[in-house]
């Protein structure tokens, strides 16, 4: 039978839905990079503006508050110093003053380094006039008077409007600033929420992706096939996305479509082959009854005419006869070898479990007379249970006994039969003779149907022997080989394998 032609490899996908795998998941991560870059800089942006509102607040308001507050305390205690000093002209109440005049000027660069503006020049000019008018006078020795008290209320209340104005400024800035905070202050929490949304949209993208690309298809692909593995030869196997599952589809498709042409193809070689043995069995019955009736008619009938007729033939006519007798009997020898060459594996082949000591016993009682004869030694080590047919390696053993014997050397043969563990529950048997032994180029052509190193003058037979041997091994899935550290003249050793009890 042809080899099926092979079948052409699926064309390769294309279109949108056909993408690979590696191109879904890179423009999933391009889109996921770019949402997040984004959202990240979001989220930076409005960070950074909270930062700033929150550094208003609490580093620059809040600090210019209290200096605000500092500064109008330092200018009580100046003014209070100097009534003080202009009532009692106690000097302490100086030392407090200054102290007081150091108090305002830290306070008021405090505040000039926070919030500078017309407000703080309108408290340094108010103040300023103050003590212009009114404190280093009575400092100086005026002393209090109705005019300077006068003074003293006009220009310090104009210091404490100027307090006023800058403290009502800082307090709109303070509540401003932190309207501003509480904004971008949620803002922020917006950003935050907003990116937690994108992030949770993008990982709901990858799933999509996921199932639409990858799940959904292998579980297509997996119903198909499991389809087909149940029997349903004829359902095609196609997926459409991505292009990966695509491409194996396809070519699990043609695979799907090979060997089922070639299944068809054997069943119709499988119904040949049937017919072919029919045949096979009928030219076995004909060949077990018809061919062999002639034969022995030819054998017989020629045996007879040599007895009634003897007196009257001479020597050379009584060697035709021979002839003529002796090929009719290897004739029929010849057919009983080919019968039992092609029964094995088909006649009575039920395998069991059976101990091989049994059938190399069977072989031994067949064998006795030409054992006895030969004054051959046969012997054997333990011999394993095995699964194997016991007609079948009776013969197997009959024929490697019977073939020491007749191959033997001059002393009487030995014979010994040995098995052994070879792993994967097999056993290795051999059988080892001291006969004339095998060359090693002729290993593998002993094993061949009708090939024969000897003539039939010396070594009669059919040259079917170990080619039976050969198949009643490997139908039990074994192997026979022989060994090939021996050497022409120092004996045989045949070995081969049968499988263990438990096997299989």
């Amino acid at each position: 039978m042809a080899r099926p032609r092979p079948l052409p490899p699926p064309n390769p996908p294309t279109g949108y839905g056909r993408l690979p795998i590696g191109r879904w998941f890179m423009f999933a991560g391009i889109v996921g990079l770019l949402v997040l870059v984004a959202g990240a800089t979001l989220t930076t942006g409005t960070l950074a503006r909270l930062s700033e509102a929150r550094h208003e607040v609490i580093d620059v308001v809040d600090p210019a508050a209290l200096a605000t507050l500092d500064l109008s305390v330092a200018l009580a205690a100046q003014e209070g110093a100097v009534r003080s000093f202009g009532l009692t002209s106690d000097r302490q109440y100086l030392s407090a003053y200054r102290q007081a005049r150091a108090d305002e000027d830290r306070a008021v660069d405090r505040v000039a380094g926070l919030v500078p503006g017309h407000r703080l020049e309108a408290i340094r000019r108010a103040s300023a006039a103050w003590r212009a008018q009114y404190a280093e006078p009575v400092l100086g020795g005026a002393g209090l008077t109705r005019e300077n008290a006068k003074v003293n209320n006009v220009r310090f209340g104009e210091v404490r409007t100027a307090l006023n104005a800058q403290r009502t400024h800082l307090e709109s800035l303070h509540a401003s600033r932190s309207q501003q905070l509480e904004q971008r202050a949620g803002s922020f929490t917006f950003a935050l929420g907003l990116l937690a949304a994108v992030l949770v949209g993008v990982l709901i993208l990858l799933g999509v992706i996921v199932r639409h690309v990858v799940l959904r298809p292998v579980a297509e692909l997996t119903s198909q096939v499991r389809a087909v593995a149940q029997g349903d030869f004829d359902r095609s196997l196609k997926v459409d996305r991505p292009a990966e599952l695509s491409e194996l589809s396809g070519h699990i498709d043609a695979m799907r479509r090979r060997i089922l042409a070639q299944w068809r193809a054997s069943e119709e070689q499988a119904q040949e082959l049937r017919r072919s043995n029919g045949e096979l069995e009928q030219f076995a019955y004909v060949a077990s009854h018809d061919l062999q009736e002639p034969l022995r008619k030819v054998a017989s009938f020629t045996q007879m005419l040599e007895q009634r007729y003897g007196d009257q033939l001479d020597d050379k006519a009584k060697q035709y006869i021979a002839f003529a007798v002796d090929g009719a009997k290897r004739m029929q020898l010849l057919i009983n070898d080919l019968l039992d060459f092609s029964r094995v594996g088909r006649v009575g082949a039920e395998k069991v479990p059976l101990d091989s000591a049994l059938p190399l016993a069977d072989a031994l009682h067949n064998l006795a007379v030409r054992v006895e004869e030969s004054g051959a030694d046969v012997s054997h080590g333990p011999l394993p249970e095995v699964v194997g047919n016991r007609t079948q390696l009776t013969q197997l053993f009959q024929n490697l006994i019977s073939n020491a014997i007749k191959f033997r050397a001059d002393e009487p043969p030995t014979v010994r039969i040995e098995a052994r563990e070879s792993g994967d529950d097999m056993w290795e048997f051999s059988c080892a003779d001291n006969g004339i032994g095998i060359e090693e180029k002729y290993a593998d052509k002993v094993f061949l149907i009708f090939q024969r190193l000897h003539t039939r003058d010396r070594y009669p037979g059919t040259g079917i022997g170990l080619a039976l041997c050969r198949k009643i091994v490997e139908y039990h899935g074994g192997r026979i080989w022989l060994d090939s550290q021996e050497r022409e003249g120092h004996g045989t050793t045949v070995r081969w394998t049968l499988p263990g009890r438990s096997h299989g």
